[in-house]
């Protein structure tokens, strides 16, 4: 059996920077597990920068501009003691990235260049080109490996092991070796990042974004917190759902519907294309459905067209976008505009955490950080840039919190990690021999167009009960699903199986949440109801996992500054 004091599931942003500061504590053995090698983590996609109020470019920007714009973004549901945590020591965090090499681009003076996004008062977005994800995480690795973190890449986490609310380990998966392992810890921290494969074929996620620790706490009684609030990013390429990132609108590019116009002026005449993502996505769905889009159905699209910038600026800002474009969708958008469509691009629900300062969960010794999780600073909607920001500053604040967690808790019991383990062995073996069943790629499929057609950017109570119901028979038919593979080593079949188990089990958690909140409010828009309800329903959505059931809560969202006002852009 393998002990650590401290472990991190997830090498993403938040991962590896919860790791470099449980580490830097020399007398603790740190360990982070990944299912990928650390550098293809999912934050590397992130193109567009990372918000911190440096004022370099507006000398007017502060912490509390951008506070504010945070939580009018949020559409008043983020909490916003934690919101102020984060605008506060973003500017400090920035500094920190710096001093370990990232290379930001720079201004002509030489400081941290940045870039307007959409909901912010100031350009306060701080960048790389449009690789910022890439170099922070390339950047952070290093320095992980300078503390001595020990990784394990292609580990697969399979369960976390609590037994009467005492947590013991976790168990996981050496994909390579086909061996399954029992992990003793004091504390972990989870960041396995968002979980937008729920929508399988329109996401920007990568491949690999199932939720598996936002489901390995649900199934231990974590609840999950605003899991009815997925972001859909508006300009995903249309035949793919691969994101171009925000930057594209926010070095001035347009949104075109067929007739030519700049539509954006109907719905946000003072920030254009720079309004808030779910208003954006909003826009360019009625643009389609009103008949003003291009295509059929499902391969309907709108353009972006960013040829007024000119080859320097494109190359220069906007280099990967570019060749993504040609890539996937074989448009040079120097020469001509890109065909694009709203994608499901981020999560802001997940698993609760119940204290911003230390990210700890209900379960002593379990911290969460980043998209798998919800402080909540994004409330209803995310603005662009805070994500990012997000993984770093609440990754560093979850490795302090799991450091002291390990030096207040001792090693304990290892009845239920033993057991536990023992179960997922069991499983392996029975479900690599099964001859007969459902093909569980033809579950996953269903689950995707069920969601994307009931709960997606428009939601009505009639479509949302029917995705209930789908999705509940989707769990039972799960149960009987083959997986078509009896190797032992690298089977990536058992790990499809163990990603949609996950992804089933959150979707059902989406659509509880969609279905009983009866209002419209940031990502959330119902058709059936309209408008926002700040009476009844400015308050998080708490959903726990009790045997099959589910069972829905609600607690009181933090008001400190800003009481609610209609949001206008």
């Amino acid at each position: 059996m393998l002990s650590y004091d401290v472990v991190v599931v997830g090498a993403g942003g938040a991962g590896m920077m919860a790791s470099l500061s449980a580490s830097e504590d020399k007398s603790l053995r740190v360990a982070c597990i990944s299912k990928i090698f650390p550098t293809r983590s999912h934050t590397g996609a992130a193109q567009g920068g990372i918000n911190a109020a440096m004022g370099y470019r507006d000398a007017n920007d502060s912490p509390e501009s951008h506070f504010m714009d945070t939580v009018k973004g949020s559409d008043f549901l983020a909490d916003q003691d934690a919101v102020e945590f984060f605008t506060t020591h973003m500017p400090k965090v920035i500094s920190e990235l710096d001093y370990y090499g990232v290379p930001f681009s720079r201004d002509e003076n030489g400081l941290i260049a940045q870039r307007p996004f959409g909901g912010a008062s100031s350009p306060r977005t701080c960048y790389s080109a449009d690789k910022t994800g890439h170099v922070i995480l390339h950047t952070l690795y290093e320095q992980c490996l300078k503390n001595g973190v020990k990784f394990h890449n292609d580990w697969h986490l399979l369960s976390l092991a609590v037994d009467n609310g005492n947590f013991e380990g976790i168990v996981a998966m050496d994909i390579r070796s086909g061996e399954i392992h029992a992990i003793q810890t004091k504390s972990v921290v989870i960041a396995t990042g968002g979980f937008g494969r729920v929508y399988w074929s329109r996401t920007t996620n990568a491949i690999n974004m199932t939720g598996d620790g936002t489901a390995a706490c649900f199934n231990v009684g974590i609840p999950l917190k605003d899991p009815e609030f997925i972001q859909f990013h508006p300009t995903g390429l249309a035949s793919t759902g691969i994101l171009l990132s925000e930057a594209c609108r926010g070095e001035g590019g347009y949104l075109m519907n067929k007739n030519g116009e700049r539509f954006m002026a109907r719905y946000a005449p003072d920030k254009m294309e720079l309004g808030p993502r779910d208003l954006v996505s909003r826009a360019i769905e009625i643009e389609i459905k009103e008949g003003r889009g291009f295509g059929e159905a499902m391969d309907s699209y709108i353009l972006m067209d960013l040829r007024h910038l000119g080859e320097q600026k494109i190359m220069e800002r906007l280099p990967q976008v570019r060749e993504l474009a040609m890539d996937f969708e074989g448009v040079d958008l120097i020469k001509e505009p890109v065909p694009i469509r709203p994608s499901c691009h981020y999560t802001m629900g997940g698993i609760h955490v119940s204290d911003y300062r230390t990210c700890s969960t209900p379960i002593e010794g379990i911290h969460a950080a980043g998209e798998c999780c919800s402080v909540s600073i994004h409330g209803a909607n995310r603005l662009g840039g805070n994500s990012v920001a997000d993984v770093v500053l609440f990754g560093k604040y979850a490795g302090l919190g799991a450091k002291e967690s390990a030096k207040k808790r001792s090693f304990t019991t290892t009845k239920k990690l033993m057991d536990e383990t023992e179960k997922w062995k069991e499983k392996f073996r029975s479900i690599r021999l099964k001859k007969t069943g459902i093909n569980m790629f033809k579950i996953r499929d269903e689950l995707a167009e069920t969601m994307w057609n009931n709960v997606g950017i428009f939601r009505k109570e009639s479509e949302m009960k029917f995705a209930y119901e789908k999705v509940s028979q989707l769990l039972v038919d799960y149960k009987n699903a083959m997986i078509g593979d009896s190797s032992v080593k690298y089977n990536l079949a058992f790990i499809n199986y163990i990603e949609i188990g996950n992804i089933l089990k959150l979707a059902k958690a989406i659509t509880l949440g969609a279905l009983n909140r009866k209002e419209s409010r940031g990502s959330h828009a119902r058709a059936d109801y309209p408008n926002r309800d700040d009476i009844k329903f400015l308050k998080h959505t708490l959903i726990y996992q009790e045997g099959d059931q589910y069972r829905l809560e609600y607690s009181p969202v933090k008001i400190t500054k800003y009481q609610p006002e209609e949001r206008k852009y």
